[in-house]
């Protein structure tokens, strides 16, 4: 298997640029200009490999202790060279603002993803110091990015070694467990791949972006130009943190949570998972925010006790960790959790989005279950009410049943059953197949049916409940996203929404079914923006797919 290897680097002030390929930090700094273009370099290179910079490299001093000898051997080498430094210089400040202005370029992100999904490992190789100066945070929230994005991450100052070292290529090649005439190697400075061409690699120097990715696609054999966007990240259950929250004594809900930065929480519907946000986690981290993915009562490890419906869902607003606020978005059941978390607990709710689920006011002239039974798309709610009979087919074949269902074409429901018609095998579903159907299935295998089920067996219970709120408004930022190809939830239900929710916004994904998440993977361009503005800058950017588009089957 070939292995594509990019590599970053820390670019000392006033030098030829030697940012990483995946970085973009401007040229030159905005402090007061030093008196002698290679001022900088000479203090910060002397003494060959016992240079402040070599020692910052291996590890052997912290980012802080680099710009402390830094500021000392500028004053001494001006002192001995009879140059005055100006009255504001500052080498911690220069490297502030160099750090501050760095960006991550997409088109190279966007290539790592294409080259991993077509079977390749991808590496970051950095010269990198111990950052633990007053802006380590930025280090911290690009070591994150980057390790989400790539196999693995190494870093010189942990390692001990530094490119150009050879040592450094070895320990790669072991850590991959690749031969050199299966990698290839990018990198911004010359110097640091000739080790690599001797050692067998095939190697990249990165000029721009545009070439770089024209000589990678020579050498991977992948197509790397193309306009069209690939599949985003997805998050692995093992590469996730999972926790447990307890929502009253002796019971508790299981998420997974990633990202750090301002709350997102994710709720899914039926039958589902937390995994099937699986491309909005990482979305979400990356674009600046803490995502908590619930996996809903009743579901996997999360707890029901007999008897319990859904209505407990949102009767003690729980809090993970403590957090007093936090944006919630819900797909299916979930939307209907998100849409009463606003109305009964607005204070624990900064913005609310739903996808496809509407919002409506419960009604008390017309008793809920007469209602429900002017809608001939939800017979099937009805066939769920007894207990037992829905669970004996659903847990038949748990593999089956999600195939059928779990698609983006609509499900009748025949006489007899949710799944009478399909065949015993049936074709595999391209929105959840391979692990995550595997996921799914383990899931359901350890909760059964009976909790997620429970959900539907509550009706009159909780409108009763939602009654007691029928005169509400939802006055927070919100977003509404209804889907054109839902014929259960259709986009149609949601008319008049803005009656109750004064600032609600619109989307509307026209070729998409009901299982939004999972269905679109193209980015829809600033539709999450208001609901998740306000938080110190956070907001999604447009290229970071939060609602993937683009119809799949």
């Amino acid at each position: 298997m070939e292995l594509c290897v990019p590599s970053m680097e820390h670019p000392p002030p006033h030098s030829a640029p030697q940012h990483p390929p995946g970085i973009r930090v401007p040229p030159r700094l905005t402090s007061p200009p030093l008196p002698g273009r290679n001022f900088l370099q000479k203090v910060m290179f002397a003494g060959g490999s016992d240079s402040p910079y070599a020692k910052a490299m291996k590890g052997q001093i912290t980012l802080s202790q680099l710009l402390s000898e830094m500021e000392e051997g500028c004053r001494q080498h001006a002192s001995a060279s009879g140059i005055a430094l100006p009255p504001a210089f500052s080498v911690a400040r220069a490297f502030g603002e160099m750090a501050a202005k760095g960006t991550v370029s997409a088109p190279l992100l966007r290539a790592a993803r294409m080259l991993r999904r077509n079977g390749f490992k991808t590496c970051v190789l950095t010269n990198n110091w111990v950052d633990d100066s007053a802006g380590r945070l930025f280090t911290a929230t690009l070591m994150n990015l980057l390790r989400r994005h790539f196999d693995l991450v190494i870093e010189s100052c942990r390692l001990g070694a530094q490119k150009p070292d050879p040592e450094i290529y070895t320990y790669a090649l072991d850590a991959l467990q690749a031969k050199p005439q299966e990698v290839i190697i990018l990198d911004n400075i010359g110097e640091n791949l000739k080790p690599a061409q001797e050692m067998g690699m095939a190697t990249v120097l990165v000029r721009d972006t545009e070439t770089v990715l024209k000589e990678l696609e020579e050498l991977s054999g992948i197509q790397l130009l193309t306009p069209e966007e690939p599949l985003p990240t997805a998050c692995d259950p093992s590469d996730v943190t999972h926790g447990y929250v307890p929502i009253r004594p002796g019971i508790q809900l299981h998420f997974v949570e990633m990202g750090d930065g301002p709350v997102v929480c994710l709720c899914h519907g039926f039958p589902e998972s937390w995994l099937s946000w699986r491309y909005q986690i990482p979305a979400l981290a990356d674009a600046g925010f803490r995502v908590i993915a619930l996996e809903m009562k009743g579901y996997g490890e999360s707890m029901a006790p007999l008897g319990e419906l859904g209505k407990q869902i949102t009767s003690r607003a729980p809090s993970p960790q403590g957090i007093p606020q936090a944006v919630l978005v819900g797909h299916d059941w979930g939307g209907a959790v998100v849409w009463n978390m606003a109305l009964f607990y607005p204070e624990r709710v900064r913005a609310v989005a739903s996808l496809n689920t509407p919002y409506r006011p419960a009604d008390p002239a017309v008793d809920i279950v007469e209602k429900m039974k002017t809608y001939p798309n939800f017979d099937y709610q009805f066939y769920f009410q007894e207990p037992g009979v829905a669970e004996a087919e659903l847990e038949k074949d748990i593999g089956r049943t999600l195939k059928v269902l779990i698609r983006s074409t609509a499900v009748p429901l025949f006489a007899g059953g949710l799944l009478v018609g399909f065949p015993e095998n049936p074709p595999a579903s391209l929105i959840l197949h391979g692990p995550e159907l595997q996921y799914y299935i383990q899931r359901f295998q350890k909760s059964g049916f009976s909790g997620p089920l429970n959900w539907y067996r509550n009706m009159r219970p909780n409108w009763r409940w939602a009654l007691t709120a029928k005169d509400r408004k939802i006055t927070m930022p919100a977003l509404m996203v209804t889907a054109g190809k839902d014929v259960v939830l259709h986009p149609s239900m949601s008319r008049g929404m803005e009656e109750w929710i004064p600032q609600l916004r619109r989307e509307h994904l026209e070729e998409c079914g009901h299982w939004t998440q999972m269905e679109r993977y193209r980015s829809l361009h600033g539709s999450w923006d208001p609901p998740f503005s306000g938080w110190g800058g956070s907001q999604i950017p447009p290229q970071l797919c939060v609602i993937p588009s683009g119809q799949r089957h």
